[in-house]
């Protein structure tokens, strides 16, 4: 039997979204990752989609962080607004981070912390007036790093650089 994937009436798109909300808070961003796929198939370019669809996916980190990430940059960088674009990839890097240091990857975390603090730190000079979240994940970026000794130590390592030859 040959089974196709059906399309969504664009006029449930909202429900749709909401369902998948619900999901993300249920943890099962599989479910959620799929509805927005489906939303996704419709409507191209829905912001809420994609912000939902790329925070689901790094809800997979922990298990599958290969696929995943790739996918959920590739979301995020689809985002037309600068501020929430630079934020939800900052996003990614610092729950990579998370990930890498779940599986003792210290030098690993370090890079994904370091990526995550630049867009933050660019993402605070983007954000609306009164928009604490760039602030709120920088501190929680800088309280994993002072709590993680080897994190820290990976991040202060010298570091091999290519060099070319003439």
């Amino acid at each position: 039997m040959n089974w196709e994937l059906k399309l969504l009436d664009p006029a449930g798109v909202d429900a749709a979204l909401t369902k998948a909300d619900r999901y993300r808070n249920l943890n099962q961003p599989e479910e959620a990752e799929s509805i927005c796929q489906d939303v996704l198939a419709v409507a191209p370019d829905h912001q809420r989609a994609l912000v939902i669809m790329g925070l689901s996916l790094t809800d997979l980190f922990k298990t599958d962080w290969l696929r995943a990430f790739d996918l959920a940059i590739a979301a995020f960088r689809r985002l037309e607004n600068e501020y929430e674009r630079v934020y939800y990839t900052a996003v990614a890097w610092e729950r990579y981070a998370k990930a890498q240091l779940e599986h003792g990857s210290s030098y690993n975390a370090a890079h994904a912390f370091e990526h995550a603090l630049a867009l933050f730190e660019e993402a605070e000079g983007l954000a609306p007036r009164g928009d604490p979240d760039p602030i709120l994940r920088w501190n929680r970026c800088v309280r994993a790093i002072r709590t993680h000794a080897d994190v820290a130590e990976a991040m202060h390592a010298p570091r091999e650089e290519n060099v070319l030859g003439d």
